[in-house]
């Protein structure tokens, strides 16, 4: 026979969701999870997106999960498709298409207005 605590325990560790980790810093920037540079852009207000459409094809947002929670300078907005999105001391974050890997800052000085996040 089976044990009905083995059981629930093993249900109640499936029904989770695998929690993603908020930005931090590293190497002097702000990296994702999977250690990927993070931007701020120019034209963003302070806790809003400008982003969006072939410009956030470029430059994904950095998306957090619903239950994901801010935690000092890390905050999150909720976009106009509203998916929430990191912030850094409230500027929206964003990834840049063209670095592909972790460590990359292919976006630095975009056009004036892209910017690496530096403590």
């Amino acid at each position: 026979m089976k044990h009905p605590l083995i059981l629930l325990a093993l249900g109640s560790t499936l029904a989770l969701p695998a929690l993603a980790e908020s930005p931090k810093m590293m190497n002097g920037m702000a990296v994702d999870e999977h250690g990927m540079t993070l931007y701020t852009f120019d034209k963003d207000g302070k806790d809003t997106s400008t982003c969006a459409g072939p410009c956030a094809d470029n430059w994904p947002p950095a998306v957090a999960d619903s239950y994901d929670k801010a935690s000092g300078d890390w905050g999150t907005i909720t976009r106009s498709d509203g998916k929430k999105q990191w912030t850094h001391k409230g500027h929206p974050l964003y990834r840049w298409s063209m670095d592909k890997k972790p460590g990359d800052t292919n976006g630095e000085g975009f056009k004036g207005m892209w910017h690496t996040v530096k403590p």
